[in-house]
């Protein structure tokens, strides 16, 4: 039985974020909000934010002592989520948010095609809701105002790139943009339907756009941070920024300077791996010569965006038919593969939780060269499975805990089982070569170096330039391929710290409950007691582990 103040707190809260990101809700299948399109103002942030203080004051007032297990990580994840939400919008990002590799006009042609769109009452919402996009940039734009107004701007190139990006979008056919590839509803007829989202693109959503991109050139682009002064150390309160930035995604108070040198000592324990991988396969154990193989070699990357989807349909079947020796719990929903033309160079998108969307491993094919073969399996291990989707597919399957916590937003358990999954696979036994492994490697080397990097741009001052070289020279990664990692981590301050800090925690515990369990430790009921209640910050994950080594 669940603490009675505690389930009507965690229903009060998810109701609430689904009030408050009403796409998100959409997406969820929850209907209520569909004709909103969310708030983006200063005002309505305030408001937001005297909300969730109102939400972690009544968790605090509920004293653990006596709570239930499930219950104790309710208040945990509702604590967190609400606390450090509310710590990261008073640093006023909105202010900054400013990115052609995370902007929301590069979201918006991935998310739009996901909206389940099944009746002609979500058909007419789609129209209402889109509508809006009018104010809905006004307000986007009245935020970046605040910030030029008080000294605080994005990275200048990166503003360059993003009305680029713009300019493209725009400059596109109207019946090939995103918002014209949205479903159409059941009973529609086809034709009417797409004439109607043709004109929503040409008379609301285009022009809101202009209005937004016209003033980015004329506003931002000209007070935009040098790439010499990329980060956040720049700012005047940027340490503080930073600090709250750090507590939200790794859920551990850490210090930069005590990250950094995790990712340093992490580079130097790949360097050895990296040289017997290196003499087996090119014959050299030269650190240089055997980035420069997999960096350079061009059979060893891709030339067709088709191959890396097969490729990543066939790591994944590996891995679904592997699943059952290592995991008690399986997800209900499949997995799949489709390729993108914006974003990340791969990323996860949940399945819907009424069965009528699949979870999607997206690959971004727009330069089909920018992926090595060797990358392939240890994305589709991350992304798909045994990685994000064993974890959000069986999140969202979950029975008897608060909905907001199939939901939950917590980076670092989010990230560090995408990676922690990746070493999996290889106990596992499914990477196919060595030429694989040294995918699983390279992606260390891009975690291990966000640690450096993201530290280096964000507390010590680095530019993006210095940023980059460091990645270049500790990793076989292309110059294209870091480029877009370091401006990410410019746009999204200590979001990059999660996948390495959280894989490290992660297997910190396992040793520890391997260690004192001894015999007794069984795979499978650690992965199950990781996976089977959702997303948790670290300090709570790690007490559930060790009440499970206790009691097994």
């Amino acid at each position: 039985m669940s603490h009675p103040e505690l389930a009507k707190l965690a229903d009060e809260y998810y109701d609430w974020t689904l009030r408050t990101q009403p796409i998100q809700a959409t997406l969820r299948g929850v209907h209520d909000y569909d004709t909103e399109i969310g708030e983006f103002s200063r005002e309505a942030e305030d408001r937001q934010i005297g909300e969730l203080r109102g939400f972690a004051t009544r968790a605090l007032a509920i004293d653990e002592e006596g709570l239930s297990q499930q219950d104790r990580i309710t208040r945990d994840v509702l604590l967190h989520e609400c606390q450090s939400t509310a710590d990261v919008m008073e640093t006023r990002q909105a202010e900054m948010a400013v990115s052609h590799t995370i902007g929301i006009q590069t979201l918006l042609p991935v998310v739009v095609p996901q909206l389940p769109i099944e009746t002609a009452e979500h058909g007419e919402a789609f129209i209402e809701r889109f509508a809006k996009s009018g104010a809905a940039f006004t307000e986007l734009k009245d935020r970046l105002a605040e910030g030029v107004a008080r000294g605080r701007a994005p990275m200048r190139s990166t503003a360059e790139k993003t009305v680029a990006q713009i300019d493209g979008m725009l400059a596109s056919p109207v019946e090939a943009d995103p918002f014209t590839r949205a479903k159409t509803p059941a009973g529609a007829d086809e034709a009417e339907w797409r004439g109607r989202l043709v004109s929503l693109v040409a008379d609301e959503i285009r022009p809101a756009l202009q209005l937004y991109r016209d003033f980015i050139a004329d506003n931002v682009v000209p007070v935009g941070r040098s790439d010499e002064e990329a980060g956040l150390k720049w700012l005047a309160d940027g340490e503080e920024t930073y600090s709250r930035l750090v507590k939200q995604h790794t859920s551990l108070a850490m210090d930069p300077e005590e990250i950094h040198q995790i990712g340093l000592d992490q580079i130097a324990q790949l360097d050895e791996e990296y040289r017997q991988l290196g003499s087996e396969m090119f014959g050299t154990s030269n650190l240089p010569e055997i980035y420069a193989h997999l960096r350079d070699d061009a059979d060893l990357h891709f030339k067709e965006g088709s191959e890396i989807v097969k490729a990543s349909e066939v790591a994944m079947a590996k891995a679904k038919a592997a699943m059952g020796d290592w995991f008690g719990r399986l997800p209900q929903a499949d997995c799949t593969v489709a390729e993108t033309p914006t974003g990340p160079i791969a990323f996860y998108f949940p399945p819907a939780p009424d069965g009528s969307r699949p979870g999607t491993f997206f690959v971004n094919t727009t330069d089909p060269t920018m992926w090595g073969r060797y990358q392939i399996e240890a994305f589709a291990f991350h992304e798909g499975i045994p990685g994000h989707h064993l974890q959000l597919a069986i999140a969202q399957e979950l029975e008897d805990i608060p909905e907001f916590r199939k939901h939950a937003l917590v980076t670092v358990y989010a990230e560090g089982w995408g990676l922690y999954t990746e070493r999996l696979a290889d106990e596992m036994g499914i990477y196919g070569s060595t030429l694989d492994r040294f995918g699983m490697l390279a992606a260390d080397s891009m975690r291990a170096g966000r640690l450096v990097v993201d530290t280096g741009i964000h507390a010590k001052g680095w530019s993006r330039e210095q940023a980059i070289q460091y990645v270049l020279e500790n990793s076989p990664l292309t110059r294209g391929t870091v480029e877009g990692e370091v401006d990410r981590y410019i746009s999204m301050p200590g979001q990059a710290l999660a996948y390495m800090i959280g894989r490290l925690e992660i297997m910190r515990m396992r040793a520890e409950a391997e260690e004192s369990m001894g015999d007794r430790f069984d795979i499978k009921g650690f992965h199950d007691t990781v996976l089977s209640s959702g997303l948790v910050p670290m300090p709570t994950l790690d007490r559930m582990v060790k009440e499970w080594a206790q009691a097994g």
